[in-house]
């Protein structure tokens, strides 16, 4: 009866009642059934069939009104239709008509169901696309006939460059949406005429016309109505500024002189009408505007100012019921998945995408937000686009704001398949409501009220000095007078008055936070020394002041600061890791990564991830510092709060090494090849060359400050040969020049510190010898030149990455040189003179402190006996050459009974047991040193079993 109402009051107030009459029903259940319907939610198709009465009938047809369109089909009907289009007034009817007819297709199949939203958008987005192209594609060959084609400073054509903005940018557009449009050029230059002359014009006038003459085809309103309304306020300096401008001054512009909100308008641009070289500098002019290398948290407040903007907006002109702008509308679900590509989108390049739908999945893929929100947005968002699409296809308006008459409210519940307003009115206010609270969560200001919090009354100084100190005492800082000096004299000092207004409004919201973080009672377990934590921590602070990126990241996240403390509390070494490198801050974000640190295969993925954008030299070697640092700090982590055990700490960081010199070695062959070619006698993917690793690289025993003991080798051959580019050089040059290349990429200082030391001398013959040694001759040198100490270091050796071929001759080498019988007397002798000799030199033990690694009884004189055993007893028992690390050798030297069981568990305790003191010094940026009172048992068993094998 309501249906039937509404139908009847659409139709009369039209005033054509008759002529509809008079349109046959069509037999297709589809339009029989709908039609009805179709024609009371939406006068816009009604009057159209009122205008022609077969339409339905051609759509259906013609147009396949009940089925999809195939890729390009849409663009090759039009094309097909302004194949004889002769001049600009033709083309604007037949755009028109054009639009028209298609617009009813696209509406009829949203109101029915026949096509799902994202088709719904695409086809709209394909309809703008299509015509914008096409009419451009007119109007250019028009105005070139009459001006003459406009050149670069090379004398090659130049055709207007069309970015799509907003929903269009993400192919997203609505029924009745405007399209955002920036106009752009390469660069300025000549017009060259059909005679060969230059026109007086150049060619930004040129493009000028071209670009109105666009708009006037796609925005003027004519009898048959309009194609697009078109809006060009998105362009550098908005209406003030040029309607079409070169690339360069686009790059000036975003460089230089675009505000906050242009990042947010930018997400969504896309290069619409230019070749890839362009499409590419285009790119390149966006992603660093919009997108940032670091985390970029103060995007959180940006949007909070643009939200406060339109909120005011809303207020004043009441536009609660709008379904865009209001309360729990479209635009916020915009700021949530906008918000988080801002703030991730430079280190995650997965996020720099368009389509908000799309972004939403990756945001519930990436674990950034959880799954149940993600969902509830998701559905409110194709509500609400629906709804958005069902205002507006009444009468092909553009309107966000909800009916308030009666017969308009019960259209709208029927058009979007609800019985009656109530129906339809309760479940679009549980929408907004979901998405009101989830925005209000991610938004939560920052400023709230702390009034009555003691810490924020410190900071501000509003309390007297001795309520200040105690307050600080009975909170549980040892010298509270200290501490209020301290925190004073940071509010005091030039960083604090220097940095802006938004970088002290964070610090005045971030210090009282940090404060109470600090002697809060879930982390009493953990801040043993809360005046020297407080003291690391206003130096890191007072590092980042100036980027409020960070700032925001610690205001903006209470478990990224709670992260911070629990880790700076816990380890000086990370405190000093975080302040030198701020960057790792972001690591701190999300808790199940931190503590969870990765192995070879993983570290090898994320690297190539984290490598993806990576486009030049200096940039590949300060994103590979940065990957370094991240994972050392998970690694740490994940060691502080014992969540894995100590002897696994060397295995992740040897991991780490690893993949990034196979990273590194490939960057190098890479550069060094496209300059000079590959080596003669190279084949395929093989390269001849290999890095050995030695001593705790070797033996998978890597510290968070070891340095890298590397030998490079080659297998080439061809002696005499040279490479095979057109700036050919000597092989053993190249060779050689890899290695350079190698290690000064390792060790080279960037703004992100250095990757590794290196250490070279454990190669043949020491800094004597050549820094890349051939197979042949590193053979021959081990054989009839390399004393004990020099096979002590090979047992350790180990290839790391390079050529396959290469790697599996040098364990062939290792093999056959360290397993021949042994002289035990003699092995005996040379193995404690060494350690001797090592004793008197390195070992800083004192009366008061034990070296932990080269004091009696220590780490060292576990490492000799085990590689005395090893050497000794290799002949009978080769396999235990299969292993470079201490506690294997033990295990197996065990299972041959060349140490007793007994044995082998005493050096071993002892061996990890030392270790994890070292790791645990090394973590507080302490030297290797303990009270010499400690280890006192295991120190004297490692003598006894010392004396027992070498004092015979």
């Amino acid at each position: 009866f309501m249906l039937s109402y509404l139908y009847l009051f659409v139709f009369i107030e039209m005033a054509k009642v008759e002529i509809l009459l008079l349109i046959p029903m069509l037999e297709h259940p589809q339009i029989a059934d709908n039609r009805e319907r179709i024609f009371a939610v939406s006068e816009f198709i009604a009057q159209a069939v009122a205008k022609e009465p077969n339409l339905l009938e051609s759509l259906l047809q013609q147009d396949k009104l009940l089925e999809s369109y195939a890729p390009k089909e849409l663009e090759q009907r039009l094309q097909h239709r302004l194949a004889k289009v002769k001049d600009p007034q033709q083309l604007h009817t037949e755009l028109r008509q054009f639009r028209n007819r298609l617009m009813v297709r696209i509406i009829w199949r949203d109101l029915t169901g026949l096509a799902p939203l994202e088709e719904t958008l695409e086809d709209l987005s394909e309809l703008a696309d299509t015509c914008i192209i096409q009419a451009l594609n007119l109007l250019y060959t028009w105005q070139t006939q009459n001006l003459g084609t406009p050149e670069d400073a090379t004398g090659h054509p130049q055709k207007l460059i069309v970015i799509a903005m907003g929903k269009l940018g993400a192919r997203e557009l609505n029924v009745s949406s405007d399209v955002d449009l920036i106009f752009a050029y390469k660069t300025q230059g000549p017009l060259r005429t059909a005679a060969n002359t230059y026109h007086k014009l150049d060619s930004s006038q040129f493009f000028q016309r071209l670009a109105q003459q666009l708009i006037d085809a796609l925005h003027s309103i004519s009898a048959e109505g309009f194609v697009f309304r078109v809006d060009t306020r998105l362009r550098p300096f908005g209406n003030s500024g040029a309607l079409v401008c070169s690339l360069d001054t686009l790059e000036t512009y975003y460089h230089t002189q675009a505000r906050e909100w242009e990042r947010y308008a930018m997400v969504k641009a896309r290069p619409l009408t230019c070749d890839p070289e362009s499409i590419e500098q285009i790119n390149n002019i966006i992603r660093p505007f919009v997108y940032r290398r670091y985390l970029d948290f103060a995007a959180i407040d940006s949007l909070r100012d643009m939200k406060r903007l339109i909120l005011k907006e809303v207020n004043r002109k009441g536009l609660e019921a709008n379904i865009k702008l209001g309360p729990g509308g479209i635009r916020e679900i915009e700021f949530i998945g906008q918000v988080f590509q801002i703030i991730r989108g430079g280190r995650e390049p997965e996020l720099q995408i368009r389509s908000l739908l799309a972004v939403l999945n990756l945001l519930d893929t990436k674990n950034i937000l959880p799954t149940q929100v993600v969902q509830e947005l998701t559905a409110a968002y194709r509500f609400l686009r629906l709804v958005e699409n069902r205002l507006q296809a009444w009468r092909d308006q553009q309107t966000h704001v909800l009916p308030t008459d009666p017969d308009g409210q019960l259209r709208l519940a029927i058009s979007m398949n609800y019985a009656n307003w109530e129906q339809f009115s309760k479940e679009l206010t549980r929408h907004r409501q979901t998405v009101q609270q989830h925005f209000a969560a991610i938004f939560a200001t920052s400023q709230e009220d702390m009034q009555h919090n003691p810490y924020h009354k410190i900071w501000h100084g509003t309390l007297e000095t001795a309520q200040a100190e105690t307050i600080l005492g009975n909170a549980g800082f040892a010298t509270p007078t200290i501490i209020l000096n301290k925190l004073m004299a940071f509010r005091k000092s030039s960083t604090y008055r220097n940095i802006g207004n938004r970088g002290r409004t964070c610090l005045d919201t971030l210090i009282p936070k940090l404060l109470e973080t600090i002697v809060t009672d879930q982390l009493s377990d953990l801040v043993s020394d809360p005046d020297t934590l407080l003291e690391r921590l206003l130096k890191l602070l007072e590092t980042i002041a100036r980027r409020t990126a960070y700032l925001s990241l610690l205001t903006e996240n209470p478990g990224v600061l709670t992260q911070l403390v629990k880790l700076t509390a816990a380890s000086s070494w990370v405190a000093e890791r975080i302040t030198r490198y701020p960057i790792l801050l972001d690591e701190l974000i999300d808790p199940r990564r931190l503590y969870v640190p990765l192995r070879h295969q993983d570290l090898l993925e994320e690297l190539l991830s984290f490598l993806q954008a990576v486009d030049d030299e200096e940039q590949y070697m300060e994103r590979l510092r940065q990957f370094a640092h991240s994972n050392r700090l998970r690694t740490a982590a994940a060691d502080i709060t014992k969540k894995i055990p100590v002897m696994k700490v060397s295995d992740y960081l040897t991991d780490l090494a690893e993949v990034i010199l196979s990273s590194v070695l490939e960057q190098c062959w890479n550069y060094l090849t496209e300059r000079h070619g590959s080596p003669s006698g190279i084949k395929g993917k093989d390269t001849g060359f290999a890095i050995i690793g030695y001593g705790k690289l070797g033996g998978i025993e890597l510290g968070y400050g070891s340095d890298l003991d590397l030998v490079f080798l080659h297998d080439n051959q061809d002696r005499y040969g040279q490479t095979t580019g057109q700036k050919p050089i000597a092989n053993d040059v190249f060779y050689t020049r890899l290695a350079q290349r190698i290690i000064h990429t390792l060790n080279t200082r960037t703004p992100s510190g250095i990757l590794y030391e290196i250490d070279t001398r454990l190669r043949p013959n020491g800094n004597a010898g050549l820094l890349v040694s051939s197979l042949a001759a590193f053979v021959k040198y081990q054989a009839s030149s390399a004393w004990i100490w020099e096979h002590q270091a090979l047992l350790r050796a180990r290839p790391i990455a390079g050529d396959p071929k290469v790697r599996s001759q040098f364990r062939a080498i290792r093999f056959q040189t360290l397993s021949p019988k042994q002289d035990a007397a003699y092995l005996r002798s040379e193995v404690q003179q060494m350690r001797d000799k090592m004793r008197k030199q390195l070992d800083r033990s004192s009366v008061d402190t034990f070296d932990l690694k080269q004091g009696i009884g220590g780490i060292a004189d576990i490492e000799f006996i085990v590689q005395y055993q090893v050497l000794r007893c290799a002949y009978y028992h080769p396999n235990l050459l299969d292993w470079t690390d201490t506690i294997r050798w033990l295990e197996t030297l065990a299972q041959h009974d060349m140490v007793s069981n007994e044995q082998a568990a005493v050096l071993a305790d002892s061996y990890r047991m030392l270790r994890s003191a070292k790791h645990r010094l090394a973590l507080q940026n302490k030297p290797g040193f303990v009270p010499n009172e400690q280890f006192q048992q295991e120190r004297s068993q490692v003598q006894k079993i010392w004396q027992a094998i070498f004092d015979l």
